[in-house]
């Protein structure tokens, strides 16, 4: 069976170079005899891998040496909490909430806190980002927490927020590496990298070292954020296989011109798509403008019988994963960086086709 195209959320596309390399060292890594699968977390082989990982993905990003990054597990689900617990050490922190993934790090905050609600895009379904240039920020707020990019509502922050000289810290899983970023204006930078970087299993934190508590009395030892920047991400056993991937399509990256060149590729993909919707008669986009996402696509054709009849039609045409979150209903089509253009292309072609047969006068 031929490759489709799978516009999936997450987990998702990843690029076909990478996926043929880690075919071929499937059973025997460089010579080592075995899979990274297999081989000791504790192995000068493995301990290779996870420092040419976090060197390029530091090259890409232009990280500064007084930022730790770390290779975690638990997913944005546990750093929700874990952030909280390190950052807010007075228990109080300031939250945009644009979706699904900012409103639940907010309710992890409130099991521990005292967060508030600086703005929020709840009255329009979340299809907009919120004016951010004069937040009623707290004066004794630990940080303001925004979610970059909306993956369910296809919404990005374009201009960060104002926040009146608190730390900024950002969900950034679904645009990560996407395009560039000046780690510099971030506190700290989490992100899963199932959506745009690699397998299931791995979260990337990114964290200012003068942020992480040298002491947390009465927080359990893996919730800490010391205990891996002083081991280095390997307290415990990683994830080593979705670590090694991640490191293959850090290089990748490099390979088709770093983060500016995915921007370039990313922007053209998302310019073909918007401009058919724009455009089309049948369907629209369900997100305003000049917040849209270059990751995350959600439109509609307001019939949702027939939006389930284009998934449909549109999977037995090798596009899958089209169908939208319950929250916005339709379709969405995420075009991460491993999308090629010509998945774009032919998603837009087949919509085209679609509009045609089924043209409402």
């Amino acid at each position: 069976m031929s490759r489709v195209f799978n516009f999936s959320a997450g987990p998702a596309v990843l690029p076909e170079d990478v996926l043929r390399e880690a075919a071929d060292e499937m059973l025997d890594y460089r010579g080592s005899g075995m899979s990274v699968n297999e081989m000791s977390h504790r192995s000068k082989t493995f301990q290779s891998i996870i420092d040419a990982a976090e060197a390029d993905l530091r090259d890409l990003m232009g990280v500064p040496d007084d930022y730790k990054v770390l290779f975690l597990q638990g997913g944005d689900s546990l750093v929700f909490a874990s952030l909280f617990l390190n950052l807010a050490l007075n228990k109080k922190a300031d939250y945009i909430l644009t979706g699904n993934w900012a409103n639940k790090a907010y309710q992890e905050a409130k099991i521990l806190g005292d967060p508030k609600v600086l703005a929020s895009s709840k009255d329009k379904n979340f299809s907009y980002i919120p004016d951010c240039s004069d937040l009623d920020v707290r004066d004794d707020a630990s940080f303001v927490y925004i979610c970059q990019n909306n993956t369910i509502y296809g919404t990005a922050y374009h201009e960060l927020p104002n926040t009146k000289g608190h730390e900024l810290v950002a969900d950034q899983s679904s645009m990560f590496l996407s395009e560039p970023v000046d780690v510099t204006r971030f506190g700290f930078i989490h992100a899963g990298v199932q959506k745009n970087v690699g397998p299931a299993g791995v979260q990337v934190v990114i964290v200012r070292e003068d942020l992480i508590p040298d002491d947390l009395p009465g927080v359990p030892t893996l919730l800490r954020f010391k205990t891996q920047a002083d081991a280095g991400s390997l307290y415990n056993t990683p994830n080593c296989w979705g670590i090694y991937v991640c490191g293959k399509v850090f290089k990748w990256i490099q390979a088709q011109g770093g983060l500016a060149g995915m921007k370039a590729r990313n922007e053209e993909k998302a310019a073909l798509l918007y401009d058919f919707l724009d455009s089309s008669d049948l369907f629209r986009s369900t997100v305003n403008p000049k917040d849209r996402s270059l990751m995350n696509v959600p439109f509609v054709t307001g019939d949702s019988q027939l939006d389930a009849k284009f998934v449909a039609a549109a999977a037995q045409e090798g596009l899958v994963s089209l169908k939208g979150h319950r929250s916005v209903g339709g379709m969405r089509a995420s075009i991460y960086n491993a999308m090629p253009l010509e998945g774009v292309q032919k998603l837009v072609g087949f919509m085209k086709g679609f509009e045609t047969a089924h043209h409402r006068a």
